[in-house]
């Protein structure tokens, strides 16, 4: 699935003063409720006087523009994904961060001697937490130095291989093993790659290594080469991990169920997900992705708000950001995200 950026908003014509304000007001009492709009809590909210009838027929007005629609005949306006599109580029107020929710964010990333995958995973759980939201954190995989890696035998054709890096930690991966491979094999597969791998990281190793099993002098035989090789390959792993946290704020946030069955669907296409957040990661600053503007929220009614970080070169090295209902409070968790994106960024330097 190709997913592309945006086209810049034009805004529309007869977007005048009067319009303006009611479509603002209508908008915001949305976003606070979920509910439709009527004209008569607008003619409550607006700082002019207008009748309900005025209102209404500039609530026509605004419908024939596209960026309001009516859920049932006889309810009121809720804004379309245009009209969002327009609240949020061009008459959203974004506030400022509340003093508890920069310090809860800043408290929760601040431990000391942490390793960077804590830090990042913490970071996408606060955000979750703060926002009422799922959380998305989208990093480069972070390699450590090994100390032992070691194949063991689990299953006809199956093989489990264990890492352990020189920080403690421990990975487990299972893997395909050739037809035919001796018992003995494991663990002659195991000390080449840990003779190799001990106090490096695979990165740094990998290229070694890829070029002993393609070179002529190799003391390993053809099966057990192919067993290092798929375990390398393995164990590498993807360069990019994606971290999503607090999914279960969706069933707060969206009262069709359908919807966030579909949601759920969407998010489990983790490739698709990954693509999205890069957009966000090539862009500046906060990025914002509002329902079907990309086709992975077509149908789930889903909107994204991203901000990318950058590591201690000012290089941009991933993206966070949170994913919930196309009805956010924008102003609160644009600061909000932005803020853990910088901070983020500081760690790292």
């Amino acid at each position: 699935m190709a997913l592309e950026p945006r086209s810049p908003f034009v805004m529309p014509q007869g977007f005048t003063e009067r319009p303006r304000e009611v479509f603002r007001h209508l908008v915001e009492a949305f976003l606070t409720s979920g509910e439709p709009v009527g004209s008569r809590t607008l003619s409550q909210r607006l700082p002019h006087a207008l009748s309900p009838a005025s209102i209404r027929n500039v609530m026509a007005d605004l419908e024939a523009m596209g960026l309001l629609y009516a859920p049932h005949t006889s309810a009121g306006r809720i804004p379309t994904e245009k009209g969002l599109r327009l609240f949020v580029d061009g008459l959203l107020e974004i506030g400022q961060l509340a003093p508890d929710e920069r310090i809860a964010i800043e408290a929760r990333m601040s431990g000391s001697g942490q390793r960077i995958e804590d830090v990042l995973t913490q970071a996408t759980q606060s955000l979750a937490g703060l926002s009422r939201c799922a959380g998305l954190m989208l990093t480069a995989k972070q390699d450590s130095a090994l100390k032992h890696v070691e194949f063991v035998g689990v299953a006809p054709g199956k093989a489990l291989v264990i890492m352990v890096s020189e920080d403690g930690q421990v990975e487990n991966r299972v893997i395909d093993t050739p037809a035919g491979l001796p018992v003995s094999a494991l663990s002659e597969a195991g000390n080449y790659l840990g003779a190799r791998l001990r106090g490096r990281t695979i990165d740094a190793a990998r290229s070694e290594i890829l070029a002993e099993l393609d070179g002529e002098k190799l003391e390993l035989d053809a099966l057990t080469a192919k067993l290092v090789a798929t375990g390398l390959a393995t164990l590498a792993g993807p360069e990019k991990v994606l971290i999503v946290r607090g999914t279960s704020h969706l069933l707060d946030n969206q009262a069709d169920l359908d919807r966030v069955r579909v949601l759920f669907d969407d998010i489990e296409r983790k490739a698709d997900l990954i693509r999205l957040l890069e957009l966000a990661k090539d862009g500046e600053g906060v990025q914002i992705f509002i329902g079907s503007e990309n086709r992975l929220f077509s149908l789930s009614g889903s909107s994204i708000v991203a901000a990318p970080y950058a590591n201690a070169q000012g290089k941009i090295v991933g993206v966070i950001g949170v994913l919930g209902p196309t009805r956010l409070n924008y102003g609160r968790i644009i600061p909000m995200v932005d803020h853990t994106a910088k901070v983020i960024g500081r760690l790292l330097a």
